[in-house]
């Protein structure tokens, strides 16, 4: 596998690695250059396809150029502070690194960067053999359910769905309005979080809101985080077939747990329920977020505190879950302070591991039985502590966590589970750029078939 094990925060494992060998303030890309003569630098073959992945932010701008099929990855950075003067950019080419720091105007001058990152590292995208650029669109609404070609149109829609995510779909239009200007003769594909979830079941998407209210304005559960939870289930199916069970029909959740957290319950390769919503507000106690919450919360505390929507909306999204019980979000952080005796810490702990179980539990109901779990992203694959309190108590289910499994670190996926455990559970590294480099490239290729 081609992805590196997720830090406990949360992040992905692209944020955690292209920092690595950072040069201190006031490196520059020259220096990057310089740095990228000296080391070895692995080039595509001339028979290699690759894929450069985009996922923009509002002022950030991550990257990773990969071939789908090897599963090898070349080249992975980021850009930060886009609109500032005092940006940063880091590009990680095998032993090569390549640093920036300076002015970046726009998502159109980011763009421009990598490319010169890309040749300071000895790595020219125009000689990288990129056939595709995929990139991450958080909302995709009930009219994207699969990787779509971008087009003028497709643009269009994608920034309009900026209504029902307005933090998220604004920038990834930026993002691919740049990156088009930069490669305009190579296919872009959107691949969408919410994807995965257009499949849910019509009981399980709808609210119980007045339907001509939630008609007009859009308002169902969309999910996020589909492409993970698409790639991870498809991973365990894979994983279990290969020992020789039938998993045609295979009952499984799966829990996302980085800073944003989400599970899902997925039966035969489809999603039944997942547990974010219109926004990925709802659902599990996440980093900062509360997770599921009386709707009436915002009443009360427009009524009572005097608090405007938006400022609400923040202590929801931005200043609650466990970074709001605890002050910290950072599980590594929270471990080490529930071992020393602090009770904040211990409480936000046992309020993220109440969620938890009781959407395990849930699931395992409205899947009619229960065959795997499986943990991943950052909390997940990194915190056994949260792995073994979720399952706790839980062998007259028939799920049995082998304690010594648990504990061992690795990068590889693989089973944690008793050997007599019924129900299988499973560590599975997430890897959306992965799973959006091969969508795009299936797609790239379909169109010139």
């Amino acid at each position: 596998m081609s992805s590196q094990p997720s830090p406990a925060d949360g992040t992905s494992g692209t944020d955690a690695t292209s920092g690595a060998g950072a040069s201190g303030p006031g490196a520059t890309s020259g220096a990057g250059a310089s740095d990228a003569a000296e080391a070895s630098t692995p080039l595509p073959a001339a028979d290699t396809s690759t894929v450069l992945v985009v996922n923009s932010g509002s002022s950030s701008l991550k990257f990773q150029l990969l071939d789908p099929v090897s599963e090898t990855v070349f080249a992975s950075g980021l850009v930060e502070r886009i609109g500032q003067d005092d940006a940063s950019a880091r590009l990680s080419v095998g032993d090569a690194y390549a640093p920036y720091n300076g002015e970046v105007s726009d998502h159109v001058a980011a763009m421009k960067l990598v490319s010169r990152l890309f040749e300071d590292a000895g790595l020219s995208l125009a000689d990288a053999h990129v056939v595709a650029v995929g990139h991450r669109v958080v909302q995709g609404g009930a009219r994207f359910s699969e990787p779509t070609l971008i087009d003028s149109w497709v643009r269009d829609q994608i920034a309009d769905l900026g209504k029902l995510a307005p933090l998220h779909n604004p920038a990834a239009v930026d993002g691919i309005d740049a990156a088009r200007t930069l490669l305009p003769d190579i296919p872009h594909v959107a691949v969408f979080d919410t994807a995965f979830f257009t499949q849910l079941p019509e009981a399980s998407r709808t609210y119980a809101l007045n339907k001509s209210i939630a008609a007009e304005y859009r308002i169902r559960r969309y999910g996020a985080h589909g492409t993970s939870h698409r790639y991870v289930s498809q991973q365990v199916a894979s994983m279990l077939a290969a020992e020789g069970a039938d998993t045609t029909q295979l009952r499984q959740i799966v829990l996302h747990l980085g800073n944003g957290a989400s599970a899902s319950a997925v039966r035969g390769g489809r999603p039944i329920d997942t547990s974010m919503g219109l926004t990925p507000l709802e659902g599990l106690v996440m980093g900062t977020r509360t997770g599921d919450i009386d709707p009436s919360v915002y009443a009360h505390l427009h009524r009572s505190a005097g608090m405007s929507v938006d400022e609400i909306d923040t202590v929801l999204n931005k200043r609650s879950g466990m970074q709001g019980l605890s002050g910290m979000s950072d599980f590594r952080d929270i471990t080490a302070a529930i071992d020393n005796g602090d009770q904040d810490a211990e409480l936000a702990m046992q309020v993220y591991v109440h969620r938890l179980r009781k959407y395990i539990g849930s699931y395992a109901f409205a899947l009619g039985g229960l065959d795997a779990i499986t943990f991943t992203a950052g909390i997940g694959e990194n915190v056994p502590q949260v792995r073994e309190r979720a399952l706790a108590g839980l062998e007259g289910f028939g799920i049995v966590l082998d304690t010594r499994r648990n504990a061992e670190r690795s990068k590889d996926a693989r089973v944690i589970s008793a050997d007599d455990s019924a129900v299988r559970v499973l560590v599975v590294p997430t890897d959306e750029e992965l799973a959006i480099a091969q969508q795009s490239l299936e797609l790239a290729r379909s169109r010139k078939g």
